[in-house]
């Protein structure tokens, strides 16, 4: 099940990804990538030697990205997000760089929303960012605890317009 009827617009993708240092960036994680439309993005935008390690639920989705984004710098995970420390470990990645996200935290258990959080603090390097994109701000309970610093922005030209939260320390 996709997270939204409309998919992610470019001026969403643009304003998400704006904080990623691409150059630099060895490992990037996307949590819910649905169709992909972020994915391959992040994909065109990646250095050679990066890897993008993607979470999709529904298995469904999940074939279809393998299927459909041929390209030998993505892994795609049928699992939860909250297992991020258990695959990055069995697939020899180490932490990421950037994590981002597009979990619907405000409709999902608050017991699996705040797993993933606290996996995803674990799972980033020290210098690591969460990038969120949400509908409501109900994210924001779980990343507090977690993390030194949170910057909200909103992008009201997507359909429907969305909050972006980047979480650090």
């Amino acid at each position: 099940m996709l997270g939204s009827a409309f998919p992610s617009s470019q001026f969403l993708t643009n304003k998400l990804l704006a904080p990623i240092d691409f150059e630099k960036a060895r490992l990037i994680v996307e949590y819910g990538a649905g169709v992909g439309n972020i994915s391959i993005e992040l994909l065109r935008r990646m250095h050679k030697d990066a890897k993008l390690l993607v979470f999709e639920l529904s298995s469904e989705l999940a074939e279809f990205l393998k299927k459909e984004i041929e390209d030998k710098r993505i892994i795609v995970s049928n699992r939860s997000a909250a297992d991020v420390e258990e695959v990055l470990r069995e697939n020899n990645l180490g932490q990421a760089d950037y994590i981002i996200s597009g979990v619907p935290f405000s409709t999902i258990p608050n017991d699996i929303g705040k797993k993933i959080v606290e996996a995803t603090k674990l799972s980033l390097m020290p210098e690591g960012k969460f990038l969120v994109y949400q509908f409501k701000k109900k994210v924001l309970e779980l990343l507090k605890p977690n993390f030194k610093n949170i910057e909200q922005e909103y992008e009201y030209v997507n359909i429907p317009p969305l909050r972006i939260f980047y979480a650090f320390n």
